[in-house]
């Protein structure tokens, strides 16, 4: 496993981080296809766009 990849997630479940946006992230960092637009939502989407950057600069922001 890639020891970023791990650490950023580590991080936002120990800061609260929305699920949406942890599970977008995940996605994004991975390169997954995005979700089918019935099940996106505005975290998902920012994690997504977060994750492909590969950034965790941001994630702060959906903490709850």
């Amino acid at each position: 496993m890639n020891q970023t990849y791990y650490n950023a997630v580590s991080k936002m479940e120990e800061m609260g981080v929305d699920a949406e946006y942890i599970q977008g992230w995940q996605g994004g960092f991975v390169h997954n296809p995005e979700r089918e637009e019935q099940r996106v939502n505005e975290a998902y989407s920012a994690g997504f766009e977060d994750g492909q950057s590969q950034t965790t600069d941001n994630f702060g922001k959906w903490a709850k």
